[in-house]
């Protein structure tokens, strides 16, 4: 993995102080002891099972469809939901978990078959990468972390997971594994950065999305799909 250098770190750091008028902090910040942290508090006792009633509860505030699924019926789950969708053209992630969770005789013989065109995205095709994702009917990736309060789903971009899968298809499908949901954005911050604490690196590009766009910019009139995908699905997968 390729590290960044920062250049003149000091000189940057002792100018700030200086245009501040004061000499430069070299202690470390100690972190405040709140006497109330409500953030804590919000579905604190909740299961799995309990975050993802939530959630759904939460989808049909967002426009946004879900089912819960096993892994066993998820290449049932998921064909379907494409077939609603109207099939075409298809782009994905190149992700491992795709295989793990056997989907591989789904996009690389099902759809194919019926002449929905798989794209996987691929670093080393550069630009093509951007092209297909503006042509294809249907985005499908995978939530690393999901609040079940809002609705969110965390995306981690990288190399093999172009963050234009998730917003310039027309359509959009999103695998939740079960075990990926919390409360809320106070949860998620904490895995993440167990996350950094565990391999010393997180995705640079990171994107919480809350289902399709809505936007009432206009006399107040309520448009879906604005700004991205026009419909979301959520597909949660029992994992646990």
């Amino acid at each position: 993995m390729m590290t960044g250098t920062v250049q003149n770190r000091e000189e940057f750091l002792n100018k700030i102080a200086n245009q501040l008028g004061r000499p430069r902090k070299k202690t470390e910040v100690e972190r405040p002891k709140w006497k109330f942290s409500p953030q804590e508090k919000v579905l604190k006792d909740a299961t799995q099972d309990g975050l993802v009633e939530v959630l759904q509860e939460q989808c049909k505030k967002i426009h946004t469809s879900m089912i819960a699924t096993d892994i066993s019926d998820l290449p049932s789950t998921l064909n379907h939901v494409v077939n609603e969708y109207g099939g075409g053209q298809i782009v994905t992630w190149k992700d491992e978990r795709f295989s793990q969770w056997g989907l591989d005789h789904l996009m690389q013989t099902v759809w194919p078959v019926r002449n929905f065109e798989v794209f996987e995205w691929d670093h080393m095709k550069g630009s093509e990468n951007i092209t297909r994702a503006e042509k294809a009917n249907i985005g499908i990736t995978i939530s690393e972390i999901t609040l079940a309060e809002s609705g969110t789903v965390v995306l981690f971009s990288n190399e093999n997971k172009g963050r234009t899968v998730s917003f310039l298809p027309a359509t959009y499908i999103v695998l939740i594994p079960k075990s990926s949901l919390v409360p809320r954005m106070t949860q998620a911050a904490k895995k993440m950065r167990e996350l950094h604490k565990k391999t010393g690196h997180i995705a640079s590009c990171i994107n919480f999305i809350t289902g399709p766009s809505n936007s009432a910019d206009i006399e107040l009139n309520l448009v879906v799909g604005v700004h991205g995908p026009v419909k979301v699905t959520y597909i949660v997968i029992n994992d646990l």
